[in-house]
């Protein structure tokens, strides 16, 4: 449920700014995917912190610290909302909206960059199928390199989490646990930009029709 409500809007969004030609200035996709991202990310933020109590739930023999015993998807909604009232929907909306802008821009800039540069190269036809998957295989690592960062131990805060990383491991402590990222996060994003760049092909073809 987060991630379609999350990826929905992501690239409805993005899809939008193309459409205003906000994509074509300098900097324009990497700027379009940030905003689109962050946009995905503050609406689907409920959703993700309903996902992340149920995933936590376990039965009592293995249980580790608090367990919420929700019942559900809607119990764990109204739950929330009668102890912490509308803002503690948005809990951990403060980390998740930087990650997510980081992935978006990295993922949509770097797919619309190697999409027109795979079709320059003429490696394989514009219009084919090979071509979106190429882009989407290039952002798939870009994606993986930008975010893995973020998925790191919990911290006081973004900023605490990021400073101390840094003092305590240097740059490479952003990295630890890249392989397991990569394999997570390359195909979801090589399935999905393909999917979606292929829909919107047959959607204009449709239009034009």
């Amino acid at each position: 449920m987060y991630q379609g409500v999350m990826n929905g809007v992501r690239l409805g969004s993005y899809s939008y700014c193309e459409s205003l030609g906000v994509t074509s200035f300098h900097g324009g996709s990497l700027l379009s995917g940030a905003v689109a991202g962050a946009l995905g990310a503050f609406i689907a933020s409920p959703a993700y912190l309903v996902k992340t109590h149920l995933q936590a739930q376990t039965v009592e023999a293995i249980a580790v610290g608090h367990q919420h015993n929700h019942l559900g998807v809607s119990d764990a909604f109204v739950t929330i909302y009668r102890r912490d009232g509308l803002i503690g929907l948005w809990r951990g909306v403060n980390g998740a909206v930087p990650r997510v802008m980081v992935g978006s821009a990295a993922q949509l800039a770097t797919f619309t960059s190697a999409k027109e540069w795979v079709s320059h190269s003429q490696w394989v036809s514009p219009n084919s199928w090979l071509t979106t998957l190429i882009a989407a295989m290039i952002s798939g690592v870009a994606v993986a390199v930008s975010m893995t960062p973020f998925d790191g131990r919990l911290y006081h805060g973004f900023s605490d989490c990021m400073l101390k990383v840094c003092q305590a491991e240097g740059l490479r402590g952003f990295y630890k646990g890249m392989g397991p990222v990569f394999l997570r996060l390359a195909p979801h994003t090589m399935l999905s930009m393909l999917f979606w760049d292929l829909l919107r092909q047959q959607t204009v073809k449709d239009q034009q029709g």
